[in-house]
């Protein structure tokens, strides 16, 4: 499929679909590309497939998945990847997508561990790319020691107090997530007003959670295995501890597309441009999911899952002109 070589990489995977991020619009195009009898891999820097719904909210309930009347991050991500793996994609986890090579058969992908893909095409479903969460400044040297970004377990915060720094929507999720378990929370935001949501606001309010605004963090004290306490500033110059053995730093992350910005593609800010088959301005490229830009867009992941599979269908046909469109529905496969 193509003689792309690039310098010193060995070729791991040999696909006729390379899916650039292993979120839920990633892992819905694996299904899709099984279904459409293609095959694929799915390359994502995270460790574990998921994308930001595994990193950042496992346990946060989701509505707006059709079907679901509600269901929590890991649930939603442990269906697809079943769904998926009916297919057997491969999964080239805990690296990043770096060069890309094309020539008339197919395109050559070299990640960052020196290993490269050979696709007869790609699909950028990378999502919001590679996200780096904001830092509490007095947390220096406490990660890991009970400061944290994101809670991959609510369970293992059973009976600690618990201190949520932030005033987003992710400050209260993790607010009403960690409420039944821990034995006290308590939200901090540095300023008077929040950003979430009204209704996550009033949904933690009628828990009784304290929430102690114009206040920052200036101390953590604790010993050699976690933190026990942190100090507050409160906006009226005085001073305010309170016990904590985790710290939850809500404070948002930054953005980039990454080695993605280099690849010549047509981009919208930190989106790539996409047309109505999820075509990019380049040959074999498509992309799908909060990644992909046009005009109306709206960021769901219903709205990605729907573009995997217009993606899919088009990659089909332009890897096998004969293929069709549409191939019917998957109830008429058994």
């Amino acid at each position: 499929m193509g003689h792309a070589t690039l310098s010193g990489e060995k070729v791991s995977a040999e696909v006729d679909v390379l899916i650039v991020g292993a979120g839920p619009t990633g892992l819905y195009a694996a299904y899709y590309a099984g279904f459409r009898g293609l095959s694929a891999a799915l390359v994502d820097s995270l460790p574990e497939p998921g994308g930001q719904v595994t990193a950042m909210y496992p346990e946060k309930r989701i509505f707006d998945v059709a079907g679901f009347p509600e269901i929590k991050g890991r649930d939603l991500i442990s269906g697809l990847v079943e769904q998926a793996d009916r297919y057997e994609p491969t999964y080239l986890l805990g690296r990043y997508a770096t060069d890309l090579t094309a020539d008339s058969e197919g395109l050559l992908v070299g990640l960052g561990d020196g290993s490269a893909v050979r696709a007869g095409a790609m699909l950028i479903t990378a999502g919001i790319g590679e996200f780096t969460p904001r830092p509490l400044p007095a947390g220096n040297g406490w990660l890991e020691r009970g400061v944290v970004h994101f809670i991959p377990e609510i369970a293992a915060h059973e009976g600690r107090d618990v201190v949520v720094v932030g005033g987003g929507d992710s400050a209260f999720d993790w607010v009403l997530a960690l409420h039944p378990v821990a034995n006290s929370v308590t939200l901090v935001h540095r300023r008077a007003r929040f950003r979430a949501q009204d209704g996550l606001i009033r949904e933690v309010e009628r828990l009784d959670v304290p929430l102690i605004t114009g206040a920052e963090v200036v101390e953590i004290r604790g010993d050699e295995h976690r933190v026990q306490e942190i100090e507050l500033e409160l906006s009226e110059g005085d001073t305010k501890v309170l016990r904590a053995q985790t710290v939850v730093a809500a404070l948002g992350f930054t953005a980039e597309l990454g080695p993605i910005a280099e690849w010549e593609l047509e981009l919208d800010k930190r989106s790539i441009k996409v047309d109505t088959t999820m075509r990019t301005n380049r040959d074999r490229i498509y992309a799908a999911g909060d990644v992909a830009s046009y005009s109306g867009k709206v960021k769901l992941i219903a709205t990605g899952f729907g573009e995997a599979a217009t993606a899919v269908n088009n990659i089909a046909v332009e890897l096998n002109p004969s293929a069709r469109l549409f191939p019917g529905h998957s109830t008429n496969t058994g």
